[in-house]
């Protein structure tokens, strides 16, 4: 029993020395997992191949409001123009969204505030494909992986972001002391 004591505290004492480089390995893990799905996503809503420039970076595509405020839309018949000014903020605030918050995340800068802002992008992406799009969000703790199941684990690694920061290998590290000078 001693040799497994010793032994267990020689692994947690190698594991300890390895913690500060959890954020770093959340940020890539971030980067190679979710990073590309925000960016296509977010493209959707941008990109019109149609009519390629920079205009089209500017403007928001049509499919945003049948992603963003499905009902509304129907409702309006698909007519972007029978929206209110409000839907117009929200889908160009959701779209900066999805293609500034991952960015900060990776290069981590505000990397705490980027987090805790993709954990109410996160939720408030669930709710639109459970309540908008009528997508079945499972149960947790059933032994099905579903979308809820997926959603928590995203909101778990941001989670984790938001209260480590991002670790050493981040602009956060690097601007800190300029932020609060000894």
């Amino acid at each position: 029993m001693n040799r497994l004591a010793a032994l267990s505290a020689q692994i947690t004492a190698v594991l300890g020395r390895l913690a500060p480089l959890l954020p770093l390995m959340l940020r890539v893990t971030f980067a190679a997992t979710l990073l590309g799905y925000y960016w296509k996503s977010a493209a959707t809503k941008l990109l019109d191949r149609a009519e390629p420039g920079l205009r089209d970076w500017l403007t928001l595509e049509s499919g945003v409001y049948a992603q963003i405020f499905p009902r509304q839309f129907e409702a309006a018949g698909y007519d972007p123009d029978q929206l209110s000014v409000l839907h117009g903020a929200i889908a160009a605030a959701g779209t900066l969204a999805e293609l500034l918050l991952p960015l900060l995340i990776i290069a981590g800068l505000m990397t705490r505030l980027a987090a805790l802002g993709m954990i109410g992008f996160v939720v408030v992406q669930t709710a639109t494909d459970v309540i908008g799009h009528g997508a079945m969000p499972g149960a947790l703790f059933d032994g099905r992986y579903q979308l809820l199941d997926e959603r928590l684990l995203w909101c778990a690694l941001l989670a984790t972001l938001v209260v480590t920061g991002a670790g050493a290998l981040s602009f956060d590290r690097l601007i800190a002391p300029r932020l609060h000078p000894a």
